[in-house]
């Protein structure tokens, strides 16, 4: 506790001696209210009633700080480090599974290919009950999360309880460097239109567009449009942004700069090597969770009218962040720049809500940009697609079906059953009565909106006194809305068959599978390819408004 005042105090007398050096209000104020902030955790140490926690008490201290600022900006503390790592460095050290907390237990739901977990024999499905002897129930998913990711070659002991297996039973792992793939599946979707999907901006992840490509065209010689598939893709390193750009555009092309507080810092990023394809139709698919250096990809392609953008507006940051070594194994990870793209917008959001998601502005409040062409394009909130595809939010029963991991266990049920399926090319779920049964044995229920209007109806009737003179008229709608319920499932049947498919593929195929089954029910992918096969619409979209 000392050491931790004296330095708080060696930081009150730095800036002290910096307001001599510079009088300023500003540093008045540091000075001023360090001083406040040290001798207030002094005071709560000595005299308040209960123990306190130094490091929870001071962490919710910098959350709240730093929770004044962009959501980007955190307090990194040791024990969260291997989990930045991941996000950020596409470095995953551990055992190579997903997990997610369900009932009283943490459950594995997707294995990596390749991975400790896989080579141990983990499955999708496996309750984790115990962690190197230490009881799991009720444990949180960040806490396994931190016990199972650790240095690479270090053992970890899991009793798992399986579904379909009597007794919980003991499996020895070792941790290792797990390597997630950036680039999980490319292929042919149509005749001529190939396909490339990125998941993240990790290591190699140029290169390895770049192989896709030339291995596509090797294949397929007769190739004339291709789909780079951004969806769900949250960002990471800005120079493979800066590689996958230079794929489609000239050599010397700006692609991005940096502004930041001082302009001494600021940089630009162009293009260094000559371009794999400068002609090919291109078309870069994203959703309202493609963020940072998607965007950059994105708003670049955009803005240079090399390509066409086609989904939803994209998430909006446009920000950029350094780590800094703070002490203690800790790092504080502040943003110290923003992106500005070629026609000189800047994507980053500039409104939030309180859970830190940007908040939607209308386009008459956004600043106007032109595109190479003359196209307008607008800043302040993300990469608005030249061709808007709607998203509608899913039906209540398939929303049902997902809360209430329904897909997941009838999935976990399957797999049990069968040793091994067809390729995701050739697999069909056959199965949908013995679905409609499983979803029977476990009482399955859900409700649309009208469910949760007539419960508000039969509460205001009851509050009123009138709910006996609307006995008969709620029951008739009571039983309307519950054969609705019941064909909901049949009117949604392909959809969920979809679902059902994706997850049972992924036990058998992994992420590679999920991707390639994926395509074939995408109705995204299939506008790119008509956009395509449509060389005088594409034309016309990049040419000016």
């Amino acid at each position: 506790m000392k050491k931790w005042i004296y330095g708080l105090l060696g930081i009150g007398l730095v800036v002290s001696a910096l307001a001599f050096a510079q009088p300023s209000n500003k540093y008045f104020e540091i000075i001023k209210n360090l001083e406040l902030f040290s001798n207030v955790y002094k005071e709560l140490n000595a005299g308040y009633v209960d123990e306190l926690d130094p490091a929870a008490t001071m962490r919710k201290g910098l959350d709240a700080m730093l929770g004044s600022l962009d959501p980007y900006t955190n307090f990194i503390s040791e024990s969260e480090m291997e989990g930045y790592r991941t996000l950020s460095e596409g470095r995953y050290r551990g055992i190579g599974a997903q997990v997610k907390k369900i009932g009283e237990y943490v459950t594995i739901i997707q294995i990596y290919e390749d991975s400790p977990a896989l080579k141990a024999g983990l499955k999708p499905g496996d309750l984790i009950v115990e962690v190197d002897g230490q009881d799991a129930r009720n444990r949180s998913t960040e806490d396994l999360n931190l016990i199972m990711q650790g240095t690479p070659g270090t053992a970890l002991r899991l009793k798992v309880e399986r579904p379909g297996e009597k007794k919980p039973f003991l499996l020895n792992l070792t941790r290792e460097e797990v390597n997630i793939p950036n680039v999980p599946h490319s292929g042919m979707v149509d005749e001529n239109v190939g396909y490339i999907s990125l998941t993240t901006f990790t290591q190699m992840a140029g290169s390895n567009i770049q192989s896709a490509i030339r291995d596509l065209k090797a294949k397929n010689p007769g190739m004339n449009g291709l789909i780079l598939d951004l969806r769900d893709n949250g960002g990471g390193l800005l120079n493979e942004a800066v590689n996958i750009c230079n794929l489609f555009i000239p050599k010397n092309e700006l692609v991005v700069s940096t502004r930041s507080k001082t302009p001494e810092q600021d940089r630009t990023y162009k293009t260094t090597s000559q371009p794999e394809d400068l002609e090919i139709p291109l078309v870069v698919l994203v959703n309202n969770r493609s963020a940072s250096a998607s965007e950059i990809v994105s708003g670049t392609i955009q803005d240079l009218d090399r390509g066409v953008v086609m989904g939803q507006l994209t998430f909006g940051k446009g920000l950029v962040q350094n780590t800094k070594e703070i002490g203690y194994n800790a790092r504080l990870k502040l943003t110290t720049a923003k992106y500005y793209i070629p026609s000189g917008r800047c994507i980053q959001a500039v409104r939030y809500d309180e859970q830190g998601i940007p908040v939607h502005i209308p386009e008459s409040e956004r600043e106007k940009f032109k595109t190479r062409n003359g196209r307008v394009v607008l800043d302040g909130g993300g990469v608005l697609p030249d061709v808007e595809l709607a998203k509608p939010a899913p039906p209540a029963v398939i929303q049902a079906l997902l809360e209430q991991d329904l897909i997941f266990h009838y999935g976990t049920n399957y797999a049990l059953k069968h040793d091994s399926i067809a390729s995701p090319d050739d697999f069909r779920f056959l199965d949908w009565e013995e679905f409609k049964s499983f979803l029977a044995e476990r009482k399955f229920e859900f409700k649309t909106l009208s469910d949760i209007a007539l419960d508000s109806l039969k509460e205001r009737a009851q509050q009123e006194e009138i709910n006996t003179l609307l006995t008969a008229e709620i029951k008739g709608i009571e039983d309307r809305l519950l054969k609705h319920r019941m064909q909901a499932l049949e009117d949604n049947k392909e959809e969920i068959i979809h679902l059902l498919e994706m997850d049972i593929i992924g036990r058998y195929h992994y992420e590679k599978g999920r991707k390639q089954l994926n395509l074939r029910k995408d109705p995204e992918v299939e506008a790119a390819i008509a956009l395509i096969k449509d060389p005088v619409r594409y034309k016309k979209i990049l040419t000016k408004n």
